[in-house]
């Protein structure tokens, strides 16, 4: 099997988003005495005056003030851009107290460290490689009529009823979904037809660049996002696969840079340019590094929720539905506690135990984000995804090994086939493969309600999901141990929220 997406993960899920919303609220201000993080990581960064990024974030509306200016600049940073609808600036500084000094400053609510690594980032994360179909394979694939070639091998589709969503509805063009992930191939034959480039921008720096194909991968960066761009919405063109909504159209949203990380910055501007250019939908399919969860109660930490908890709510109120991948790590995000092993993942992370109802998972677990976990082949939680009543909102198909859930024949892998740079398809498999599934419906109850805002689409997703009850006792490996437990009663629980998403329901109600 594919190893799942390390760093993949909701509207009605209001305990983590009050929770989060009291967290942040309550907190002192910017200028409290909370203690800065200590620890190797940081102590480096102080010794070798590494320049790093930052957000500082002032009252929404207004640009950075004369005051802020000139503090940024006597603190020795520089301003690489502004997102003054918001109040959020993006700065680099390679002074080590530079956050504590802003923090200060009257009219600064919070700022903070997005890294630990320098500009650019040193370390490299395993993004997971996908299983490539052979050219063979693709020759070989025989489908009925009406079907691309490798539809049944997709047995995705079934599961959530999108081959029958499809003879009534393949999706308006009018619709479009941005991929925010690591940049989508265009130039893929089962993409470009459906490909918004209007919409499309790399983000990675932390300010948009427009350049023609900036939004692609580079060569040997991560097939993440056009992997997810083709499940989502692969033409239905006689070439290979089906997306979900085959009809609408996909933007690419590079915000991951060549090391596969996803700094706050780079997320915003995201989040930012999808309202800025009336997205419908966006696929968050990855977690903001380099903490896995953010808590509320560290000054840098804060700085960070702040800003990407307005970047996405400011999406939302421009029209967008975010939808985000609940993770691979098999936590129960409801738990009194869970110990983080992988964070700062671009320092030296260590185990630290986080209290789930201050520390939070960016977008995930924020507010108005639809929370997703993945299913196998046969339509239980997936080995490998996060759970958790209250947190997760929906369940799709985002794979599993085969040995623990098997389709039905023709299909031939337990994993989730998607479209790969250079004309290729293959497997993959995580929740970072269910959150497209979801992003898709969203997709077709835009274009069946044109008119429809975020909050109704996400009533209809949850209201047409199909009721999935609790698996009990969950024991995916079947050696006698419980693995997982799920709470909750037959229409919303921790394992599959309001249900399996239902892409038929999405086109006839």
């Amino acid at each position: 099997m594919t190893a799942p997406h390390p760093r993949h993960r909701r509207a009605l899920a209001l305990p983590v988003g009050m929770a989060l919303a009291t967290a942040l609220a309550f907190l002192p201000d910017a200028t409290a005495s909370a203690a800065p993080r200590t620890g190797p990581s940081a102590q480096a960064a102080a010794d070798t005056a590494a320049t790093l990024s930052y957000v500082v974030n002032v009252r929404p509306g207004h640009g950075p003030s004369a005051r802020a200016r000139k503090a940024i600049t006597a603190a020795g940073g520089t301003i690489v851009t502004s997102y003054d609808r918001i109040g959020v600036i993006v700065v680099h500084s390679a002074d080590a107290d530079f956050a504590r000094t802003l923090r200060k400053v009257p009219g600064v609510q919070s700022a903070g460290a997005t890294r630990h690594a320098p500009l650019p980032a040193q370390s490299t994360t395993d993004m997971g490689a996908p299983q490539v179909l052979s050219a063979e394979e693709v020759a070989g694939a025989e489908a009925a009529d009406g079907q691309d070639p490798l539809e049944p091998l997709q047995w995705d589709l079934p599961a959530i009823k999108a081959d029958k969503a499809h003879e009534k509805s393949l999706g308006s063009p009018d619709v479009t979904v941005a991929v925010i992930d690591t940049g989508v191939d265009d130039t893929h034959p089962d993409i470009a037809p459906n490909f918004d480039r209007a919409a499309s921008v790399n983000c990675v720096s932390g300010k948009p660049d427009t350049t023609d194909g900036a939004w692609r991968p580079n060569a040997g960066e991560s097939p993440h996002g056009t992997h997810v761009a083709g499940e989502i919405a692969a033409a239905r063109n006689g070439i290979g696969m089906t997306g979900v909504a085959p009809g609408v159209k996909v933007a690419g949203i590079k915000v991951a840079d060549p090391d596969g990380y996803f700094y706050t910055e780079a997320v915003v501007c995201g989040f930012v340019w999808a309202a800025e250019h009336h997205v419908d939908v966006t696929n968050n399919s990855y977690y903001t590094d380099p903490w896995y969860f953010n808590c509320a109660d560290d000054p840098d930490q804060k700085a960070l929720l702040q800003a990407v908890t307005r970047a996405s709510l400011y999406a939302e109120r421009k029209g967008a539905v975010n939808v985000a991948a609940a993770g691979n790590e098999a936590y129960d995000l409801a738990a009194d506690e869970i110990t983080d092993p992988v964070s700062p993942n671009d320092a030296t992370p260590s185990d630290r135990v986080i209290d789930p109802s201050r520390c939070f998972d960016m977008p995930t677990q924020l507010p108005g984000v639809v929370t997703v976990a993945a299913t196998g082949a046969k339509g239980i939680k997936s080995s490998f995804s996060n759970y958790g009543l209250g947190v997760i909102d929906i369940a799709a198909p985002g794979g599993d090994a085969t040995r623990y859930q098997t389709p039905a024949p023709p299909a031939t892998s337990g994993l989730i086939l998607g479209t790969l740079p250079g004309g290729k398809w293959g497997y993959m498999a995580g929740t970072s493969m269910a959150t497209p599934h979801v992003a898709g419906v969203a997709a077709l109850i835009k274009s069946t309600h044109p008119h429809a805002s975020p909050a109704l689409v996400k009533a209809l997703l949850y209201l047409e999901a199909d009721a999935t009850p609790c698996t009990d006792p969950y024991d995916i490996d079947a050696d006698g141990k419980v693995d997982a437990v799920c709470e909750g009663s037959r229409n919303h629980n921790g394992f599959y929220g309001w249900g399996t998403v239902d892409a038929l329901d999405a086109v006839t109600r």
